[in-house]
């Protein structure tokens, strides 16, 4: 849906959220004190350092130094995109998420049935997965279909794991049972899972198909994959068209289990067709995926990215394998950030990774991904049997070609190393050039990457660090001191003071605020990266010593700026005078030192 989200609506739905359910619901807490424990979901740990507290509806971990709201945890343990996780907050809420739209004034009503109508179409398709599953067991072809699934190796557990169910042959079986009703009917062809010709006549889409049901990050279903028990029966796999609630570029099927399988996502494999997904977790591999129907998108690429460090490309080795590859890596090149890494795996002729894991077992075909082609190597062996660098011509065009490729790529280091490739392909032709392209590859700000888990960074307890650290988790002091007001000494030029005046006017501003709704307001804002680090490290304050701790910072930091102003006045006394009044000013200035 088109329009953002209001502002005021986060706001209302983070203050009506309780981040104890949130958490709770998620990873199971105990009290401790005023605040509540767990070993923390996002690291490996044995005592608990994850930390929630309900006073400032907000989690923190000293371990790994993760830290949030209600919103940044669904966000981090669902990994949702935003918006998706404000959807997914408002659901729990039981409130539809309203849109700022330029043109038309937001409909309540309207936005009310759009949101009933996602729900009733979200059921039928559970409804509709559940028939073909029923007829899986009861429909006369049943034993040809579980014969053939054993045939392919499947097991029983798997196949209910997966949900695999059976289309039946006949034109309406799932039309006689969904669709009963002119509404149910006209749903069922707006959804896809029926369809209507010319004349109005309605059918089953699905017919004499293997079922797979295909769900979306929150575990919807939202279409499915038939694939067809007869090579002669027509397409190998017929995937649902996109629907209202169905968009192939930015859906892979398996994701959601496996992300339900392991907290943590060391890799993942994209690999052509359902059952390699499905043969694939029969021998534990729980991290292959599909794309549905359509090449690797960058939506794709980034929702992988969002849940793993690596991601490996398992293609048929031939000419269409190859091309399919090279799109994918296309797609991929921005998205690659530092830290992040994608390979490429072609497959010998006549295999996919179903008989590649049944013939070489679970643990050589997992050698085999960690041994796959670095996105580098795959890159340049492309490129090499297209340019000859035998020649000036050669050299010159493999670089007119590699160097866009080269320069979208996100992650600075991983830029400056593929250049670095290509200055050694390229011998002593413009290596000049290519050493002043590693160097404005090197200064070329990058965004900020997630933070490493481990240790947090130490930094050192500057009085406005200090101030900032207070202020977001006590940002009542704002109010309850207000001659405490660093906007005093506005001119200081001190690092982050401008965001801790920002912060300060914020606070004494709000009422009822808490860390949760500080944390929301400057989620966007360019200083947030920085608290990233500070939030992480532990400056232990007790509660009895709060409102001492902030008053003596903030003379500290009166202090810092009267030296500050004092060596400045005295420098420039020294090099080109003083007026009468900076004469006056330095004059106080030393009687109070």
């Amino acid at each position: 849906m088109a329009g953002r989200i209001p502002r005021d609506f986060i706001d209302d739905l983070i203050a009506r959220t309780d981040i104890v359910d949130i958490v709770d619901s998620r990873v199971k807490l105990k009290k401790a004190g005023k605040n509540y424990q767990a070993c923390c979901p996002f690291h490996n740990e044995k005592s608990p350092s994850f930390t929630v507290s309900a006073e400032k509806q907000f989690y923190h971990c000293f371990g790994c130094g993760e830290h949030g709201n209600a919103l940044s945890f669904i966000m981090e343990f669902d990994r949702l995109e935003f918006v998706e996780a404000i959807e997914e907050l408002a659901a729990h809420h039981s409130l539809d998420v309203p849109r700022e739209q330029t043109n038309t004034p937001f409909n309540p009503q309207a936005s009310q049935e759009k949101k009933q109508q996602r729900e009733n179409d979200y059921e039928l398709m559970e409804k509709a997965a559940k028939f073909f599953q029923h007829q899986l067991k009861h429909h006369a072809n049943s034993s040809k279909v579980i014969d053939y699934l054993k045939d392919r190796g499947l097991s029983g557990e798997i196949v209910k794991s997966w949900e695999i169910g059976y289309a039946p042959p006949e034109w309406q079986a799932l039309a006689d049972t969904l669709g009963a009703t002119p509404e149910k009917a006209q749903q069922c062809v707006d959804l896809k899972i029926m369809t209507q010709n010319d004349n109005g006549k309605r059918y089953d889409f699905f017919r004499d198909r293997l079922m797979f049901p295909i769900r979306d990050k929150r575990g919807r279903v939202i279409g499915f994959g038939g694939r067809v028990l007869d090579a002669e029966q027509g397409p190998k796999y017929l995937n649902s068209p996109e629907t209202r609630i169905f968009f192939k570029g930015s859906e892979l099927y398996g994701l959601h289990r496996a992300r339900n399988m392991q907290r943590h996502i060391d890799r993942i494999v994209v690999v052509e067709g359902y059952m390699d997904v499905v043969a694939l977790s029969q021998f534990e591999i729980n991290y292959a995926v599909a794309s549905l129907g359509t090449s690797t998108t960058p939506e794709h690429v980034q929702l992988m990215l969002r849940n793993t460090d690596e991601i490996v490309c398992c293609y048929d080795g031939d000419k269409a394998g190859r091309s399919a590859a090279w799109r994918t890596m296309e797609n991929a090149l921005p998205l690659l950030k530092d830290g992040k890494q994608m390979k490429f795996m072609f497959l010998p002729d006549g295999e996919d990774p179903d008989t590649m894991v049944r013939k070489i077992g679970k643990t050589a075909l997992e050698t085999l991904f960690s041994e796959a082609m670095p996105l580098s190597k795959f890159l340049f062996d492309n490129l090499l049997t297209r340019h000859n660098v035998g020649s000036i011509e050669g050299k010159a065009s493999l670089r007119a070609e590699a160097e866009p490729l080269i320069n979208i790529v996100g992650g600075n280091i991983q830029k400056e190393i593929l250049l670095g490739e290509l200055s050694k392909l390229l011998g002593d032709y413009d290596r000049h050039q290519l050493e002043r392209d590693i160097t404005k590859a090197n200064a070329t700000p990058n965004r900020m990457l997630p933070p490493k888990r481990g240790a947090p960074q130490k930094l050192s307890q500057t009085p406005v660090r200090m101030l900032i650290r207070l202020l977001i988790e006590h940002p009542s002091l704002a109010q309850a001191l207000p001659k405490v007001n660093p906007a005093a000494i506005t001119d200081a030029g001190l690092p982050g003071l401008p965001f801790l005046i920002e912060l300060h006017q914020f606070c004494s501003q709000q009422t009822n605020v808490n860390t949760a709704l500080v944390f929301e307001y400057f989620r966007e804002h360019p200083f947030a990266q920085h608290l990233q680090t500070l939030l992480a490290q532990e400056w232990l304050v007790k509660d009895d010593e709060i409102q001492t701790v902030y008053v003596s910072t903030f003379k500290r930091l009166i202090d810092q700026f009267l030296v500050g102003q004092t060596e400045a006045l005295i420098a420039k006394s020294r090099s080109i005078g003083l007026s009468d009044e900076e004469k006056t000013t330095l004059k106080k200035l030393l009687m109070k030192k």
